[in-house]
């Protein structure tokens, strides 16, 4: 009996090993699994990192083009403004021409109208100087004829 508890502690001590032995293995195994997941943490980081940096690239991108089309849009903004002021100065311009012009063509009926004026009032001046002149001739004439006939130069052949 002594042989077989002899053999039975061997195999307890056996079945004790195997099981030790699966232990390790296990434990081997899960060290390997760990150095592999430290391994892939390792590339994983700068990987994450990466991608960090890439959101945040990308994000920034985003704002860029948000602001360069918010600055064209700005730009074309000022640039109508620009434009308008433009048309603004014109418009007063315009207005402006158009007001002298109407005054100046105001002025030109005016002088018009006063030259017509002046011409009739020359005209009925002229008139009078002459219906003035021809009586004053036309008295002297009579005045002549009687004078010439009181002294008796003149004689009426009738």
């Amino acid at each position: 009996m002594a042989i077989w508890h002899r053999f039975s502690d061997l195999g307890m001590i056996v079945s004790r090993t195997t099981h030790t032995a699966t232990h390790c293995n296990t434990l081997q195994h899960t060290a390997t699994h760990y150095n592999t997941l430290q391994h892939a943490a390792t590339h994983c980081n700068p990987l994450q990192y990466i991608a960090t940096h890439y959101d945040t690239l990308q994000h920034t991108a985003t704002q860029c083009n948000t602001l360069q089309h918010t600055a064209t849009h700005c730009n074309t903004l000022q640039h109508t403004a620009t434009h308008c002021n433009t048309l603004q100065h014109t418009t007063t311009h315009c207005n402006t021409l158009r007001h002298n012009a109407t005054h100046c063509n105001t002025l030109r009926h005016t002088a018009t109208h006063c030259n017509t004026l002046q011409y009739t009032a020359t005209s009925h001046i002229l008139q009078q100087i002459l219906w003035v002149s021809f009586h004053i001739f036309w008295v002297s004439f009579e005045l002549f004829l009687s004078l010439l006939s009181y002294s008796g130069l003149f004689c009426n052949t009738q």
